[in-house]
């Protein structure tokens, strides 16, 4: 049976005496510093001398490189990118670990892949938000919180889950419910979403935009009728508030119809033996060696697609129609 914690769950009392530290002040770093500190903990922050470093800093907190910010700390917020977490966990967080302390992970990826083994003598726990780090902030600000997956790896001191919960309770993760899943279960979920679902969208949008324009409706036309429009976001939106079955009820009967009538002409074995196949992959660590040795390379792979994406017609007609939209000069490098 699935469990969910809910804030009366948890005790923010069995994190008041300790010495936090968040690993990496990028979205969800910075949204989580920002949401412990309003909850009345005190932290520092550990990075590198960058420009995420600057916004920690002018956001008010102890800036420190992440070897210092390690060895103050005894609850530790692991919060960098997968791909070089484990290089600096090995290098400046590991020497400096003692008995007792918790590390906690907002993605299992690492772990689940053994790029990281904590050690026999600590807590290890997961605070993983399914939504974007700036959205994790406003759900804080405005109460309505955020989705979110938990999980302990590792109870040494027979209070992992206790601490684990105070946590997320002072980073907003219990006001929807926290669902709780293994480390495994997160990474592979997480990488199958994000490998075949949102794959999927994007060809699916590919094509059609093809379709429309080719059969001479304008670039404007057809991109803000699929997506730019806002429509197809605002739909979804609604769906993950009230469920599928709601959202679709509140569009028009001609557009149930047309949805209802017309799935079954999707229902291709081939996409369905093809998500079977990357999920493999995600379970078997197939993709964890894939992309370990892409950025062991530089990324070779992962930048020359960007450049065939970014030189197809599509990225034109969408730029084109966002600068005629909104005035939105906008290049591949925007971070929005």
């Amino acid at each position: 049976m699935t469990v969910v914690y809910h804030e009366s769950d948890a005790n923010i009392q069995f994190l008041r005496e300790h010495r936090i530290a968040i690993l990496g002040y990028g979205n969800l770093g910075r949204s989580f510093a920002l949401n412990l500190r309003d909850s009345g903990l005190k932290l520092v922050v550990g990075n590198q001398a960058d420009r995420y470093a600057s916004l920690a800093a002018s956001d008010g907190f102890q800036v420190l490189s992440i070897e210092q910010a390690s060895k103050e700390a005894n609850l530790i917020f692991m919060l960098l990118p997968d791909e070089v977490m484990p290089h600096i966990y090995l290098e400046n967080v590991a020497p400096h670990l003692r008995t007792n302390d918790m590390l906690i992970f907002a993605s299992s990826y690492s772990v689940a892949y053994g790029f990281i083994e904590p050690p026999s003598y600590v807590d290890a726990g997961l605070i993983a938000p399914r939504h974007l780090g700036v959205a994790v902030r406003d759900g804080f600000v405005s109460g309505l919180g955020y989705p979110c997956y938990v999980a302990v790896a590792q109870d040494y001191t027979g209070q992992a889950w206790n601490r684990l919960l105070a946590a997320a309770l002072a980073v907003g993760a219990l006001r929807q419910g926290a669902i709780e899943v293994s480390f495994n279960q997160e990474v592979e979920l997480d990488l199958f979403m994000q490998q075949a679902v949102l794959p999927a969208i994007h060809h699916t949008l590919l094509a059609a935009a093809e379709v429309l324009i080719n059969e001479g409706y304008s670039p404007e036309v057809a991109l803000t009728e699929l997506y730019l429009s806002g429509e197809l976001g605002a739909i979804l939106a609604r769906a993950a508030i009230a469920g599928w079955s709601r959202a679709l009820r509140r569009m028009s009967p001609t557009a149930q119809y047309g949805i209802l009538s017309r799935t079954l002409d999707f229902q291709e074995m081939k996409m369905r033996r093809q998500m079977e196949t990357i999920l493999d992959d995600i379970r078997n660590g197939d993709f964890a060696q894939e992309w370990s040795s892409e950025f062991r390379d530089g990324y070779p792979r992962m930048q020359q697609m960007r450049r065939r994406f970014e030189s197809s017609p599509m990225w034109r007609y969408e730029k084109e129609v966002l600068e005629i939209l909104r005035g939105l000069e906008i290049s591949a490098d925007d971070d929005f």
